[in-house]
């Protein structure tokens, strides 16, 4: 005969294994859309964004025979079709639109309290927002690409109406294109940091507002140092990025293109370290 040995029951039980970042990343993927206005508020953003740019070309295309020879001969010269591709108010509705959508995918599970569940489930919090941090600058980039890209097509496809096109090979066309779709994932970014530190959704939006679109309206660039202050926010490192030299030429504080592609990058890094270092010791 045997003895019997007996077990204690807790070393029946094996440890969870901790999950792996790709799963952390396709779950919030899984989150992200299933929240039905998501896809809705990417489509209508992108319809409005390029319909008003299409539209400032269609009413150059129209009244076209109503300018004067010179200023349909310095047209392309001036940058104009640069300008129609991408005008200031596609890039304030982009802008707004898609902060608000980084800001209420994370608002949104505070709300709910689907956090929660989401730290309970995973102790982790830093991996879970980092995850957060990479699949929204992943969506809003490759959203940003096709609706500055379509933008772009349709604008110049109304202008050549009028042989006043231009292509993308043109001097500064794909440094607006590329600038116009990094706007999109910067200021997600910038709305999932806002979001996470206000925690409420309609707070959020409307800090949102405040940071991208109305500082830079409010600082002005007759002083030195409002001035600094308004290059380095990203709506103002847009304007410089998509400007032509005609319009920067009275500019009084002059700034270069790498310093406003500097300020793009520090607003995304930033953004995503405020993002996983906020919830790292703060309550649900």
């Amino acid at each position: 005969m045997t003895a019997a040995t007996t077990v204690p029951a807790g070393s029946l039980t094996q440890e969870e294994p901790r999950a792996r970042f790709v799963d952390l990343l396709a779950a919030e993927w899984l989150k992200m859309w299933s929240l039905r206005s998501t896809p809705w508020l990417y489509a209508i953003t992108a319809l409005a964004v390029i319909a008003f740019n299409a539209g400032t070309a269609y009413d150059h295309y129209k009244y076209w025979y109503q300018y004067n020879e010179e200023s349909r001969t310095d047209f392309v010269a001036n940058g104009i079709p640069l300008v129609d591709a991408f005008t200031m108010n596609s890039a304030m509705v982009l802008v707004l639109a898609v902060a608000a959508i980084g800001a209420v995918s994370v608002t949104g599970e505070y709300g709910t309290g689907l956090i929660r569940t989401t730290f309970t489930a995973v102790p982790a919090r830093r991996s879970v927002m980092a995850a957060k941090v990479v699949v929204l600058a992943s969506a809003a980039t490759v959203f940003g690409a096709l609706v500055a890209a379509a933008s772009f097509a349709s604008a110049q496809a109304i202008l050549s109406g009028r042989n006043a096109s231009v292509s993308l090979g043109h001097p500064g066309a794909l440094r607006v294109v590329v600038a116009s779709a990094l706007l999109a994932p910067v200021a997600a970014l910038a709305g999932l940091a806002i979001g996470t530190l206000i925690r409420h959704t309609g707070g959020s939006v409307v800090g949102c507002v405040v940071v991208l679109l109305l500082l830079p309206m409010v600082l002005s660039e007759r002083r030195h140092l409002t001035a600094v202050l308004q290059h380095a926010l990203p709506f103002s490192g847009w304007e410089r990025l998509v400007s032509s030299q005609t319009q920067r030429s009275h500019d009084l504080f002059p700034w270069t293109a790498g310093g406003a592609w500097t300020v793009y990058a520090l607003w995304a890094l930033v953004a995503a370290v405020v993002t996983v270092l906020a919830v790292h010791r703060r309550d649900q």
